[in-house]
């Protein structure tokens, strides 16, 4: 199913603090020691013991609390919702070796971390943002998923000169974070043209962003450049053609770059449905969270019904 186009108009936003959790969803927080790792895990689970799962894949300096308040209002429509710290990030290990964050062992990771919470990945829908849009599309390539949703990821770069040059631009930028710190790192980063479509949210909503960036550490954040950088990460664009499973494509129309490879891997996928939202740009789930949440939702129903399974919805007023 190709779907091109998003006619909502965005609502920029994204809550400065914690959200109280609605009503009927139960949020939990825990460690899940993997062999040399470990990893934290927040889960926002509804009442129904076999709520489908559903796993959230954080970008680059965020964490599992990015998702809030998505992740609950997911939960509350009878979802077991997870979303992890990303190596590097927030409360997860930081190992000493980038080779240890390579794409293909946090994909096994992924798998690890859903058998020890007595979960299958096939049952899984996994969606990610940017880096983790990357692991999740690499993910779905090496472990069957139920589906995925990709907001402004990338199967890679197929050139090897570019790839190569890459990688070099990945191990200049951990450089700097090592070298300058961490908070004139996010100031960097945060101006970047990438992100210049996030001067729209609220001075209040930047500054919540600004702060959950800087919980990360210079070394995670330097590491993970270094083994997850898209320079790292192989050219996945031959494997798309066989990537069976409903995949849902997110992508900002300011993002003109994302736009581009959004549109070139929906006609690579076998089964993609794709959104382009206007006004926004990279960070679609922040600057446009209402439409965001209700391309998601509309992507998870009709999965559900697709399969025979709806099980009581508990939407709650908005």
């Amino acid at each position: 199913m190709r779907d091109s186009g998003v006619s909502e108009p965005p609502r920029a936003g994204w809550p400065a603090a914690a959200p109280v959790p609605l009503p009927a969803v139960r949020c939990a927080t825990q460690r899940v020691d993997l062999a040399d790792v470990t990893y934290q895990v927040v889960t926002y689970a509804p009442p129904q013991p076999d709520a489908p799962p559903l796993l959230l894949l954080h970008g680059f300096t965020g964490s599992a609390a990015s998702w809030d308040p998505l992740a609950q209002r997911i939960a509350a429509e009878g979802w077991r919702v997870i979303a992890i710290d990303h190596l590097g990030h927030g409360a997860s290990s930081i190992p000493t070796d980038p080779r240890r964050y390579a794409i293909e062992r946090v994909c096994a990771d992924l798998a690890d971390i859903l058998a020890q919470m007595g979960l299958r990945s096939a049952d899984t829908v996994i969606l990610g943002y940017s880096m983790g849009g990357r692991v999740a599309l690499a993910a779905m390539t090496h472990t069957p998923y139920r589906a995925a949703i990709l907001e402004s990821a990338t199967p890679g770069i197929a050139d090897p000169t570019e790839r190569a040059a890459r990688q070099q631009s990945d191990a200049d930028l951990a450089a700097r974070i090592e070298r300058d710190g961490v908070p004139a790192f996010v100031d960097y980063w945060t101006n970047l043209p990438l992100f210049a479509s996030q001067r729209g949210l609220a001075e209040a909503d930047r500054s919540a962003l600004r702060a959950q960036r800087l919980t990360n550490q210079a070394a995670g954040l330097a590491n993970s450049l270094r083994g997850l950088g898209t320079g790292r990460q192989p050219d996945l664009g031959p494997a798309l053609a066989d990537a069976r499973l409903p995949v849902l494509l997110i992508v900002g129309a300011l993002d003109t770059k994302y736009v581009a490879i959004a549109q070139a891997m929906a006609h690579t996928l076998p089964n993609p449905r794709l959104a382009i939202v206007p006004g926004v740009g990279h960070t679609v789930h922040l600057e446009a969270p209402a439409v965001y949440e209700d391309l998601v939702l509309t992507f998870l129903n009709d999965l559900r019904q697709a399969n025979g399974c709806n099980p009581p919805r508990l939407r709650s007023a908005r």
